[in-house]
């Protein structure tokens, strides 16, 4: 079993959004997308999708989204990201799933085999651009989720497992290492975490390693449209 992931697809199939508006790069994206994954994954296979998978403002919507990814080979894996307006209730989420293959994160995990995957939308950190008051009080919000998450994975974890964590945010500014994410990370004992919501221009490292973590970067268009491999 093999690991990817990818994030921040921004599809659209019932809402007028295309994403080429941000640049020529982005035409037919999905489309490149799938010609990617149908060339690595097989059904055993994971992929980690971090956030931001639909414009849709209603889970009806983001259902037309979800069913463009149903015919791709193996278990594909959600945590919520800052646009998915959608996401509300997560029993209904898990209910709109096309079929087994969906699985929705919310302050929990799930394993296969002896890899555990645990995930939350994370936010922005202190030290990042026009951090508020506001920001501090989700950032305080979401650190809780971790520790949610944290408490899932202790229920079903066992010797020998691999903790990957999903987050849709950067869990650290680029100019330091060091947040409440990451100092949870570490007493999870993560070996992988993976996130998105970073595009164009802005930098970041795809990868780099904090603590003996490693940190993946997995906005489709950072990593050219094509899945990353994780595990």
């Amino acid at each position: 079993m093999k690991v990817y992931a990818i994030s921040d697809l921004h599809l659209s199939a019932l809402c007028d959004k295309p994403m080429d508006k941000f640049g020529e790069k982005w035409s037919g994206h999905l489309d490149r997308i799938k010609k990617d994954w149908l060339s690595k994954v097989t059904a055993e296979d994971l992929v980690l999708l971090c956030g931001d998978l639909s414009w849709g403002m209603t889970l009806e919507e983001a259902e037309a989204d979800m069913l463009s990814l149903r015919s791709l080979p193996g278990r594909k894996i959600f945590c919520r990201g800052n646009h998915d307006f959608w996401w509300s209730s997560i029993s209904r989420v898990r209910a709109a799933a096309p079929d087994d293959s969906f699985y929705f994160l919310q302050n929990d995990c799930v394993k296969f085999g002896s890899v555990i995957v645990c995930g939350s939308r994370g936010w922005c950190c202190p030290g990042a651009q026009d951090f508020t008051e506001h920001d501090e009080k989700i950032y305080l919000r979401e650190a809780e989720r971790f520790s949610l998450c944290r408490a899932a994975v202790e229920k079903v974890r066992e010797d020998g497992d691999t903790l990957i964590v999903m987050s849709h945010f950067p869990p650290f500014p680029v100019k330091y290492t060091e947040t409440l994410f990451t100092r949870l990370f570490s007493e999870m004992g993560a070996s992988k975490v993976v996130f998105g919501h970073i595009h164009g221009d802005n930098f970041f490292p795809l990868r780099s390693s904090h603590d003996g973590i490693e940190y993946i970067l997995s906005s489709c268009d950072k990593i050219n449209f094509s899945l990353v491999e994780v595990l």
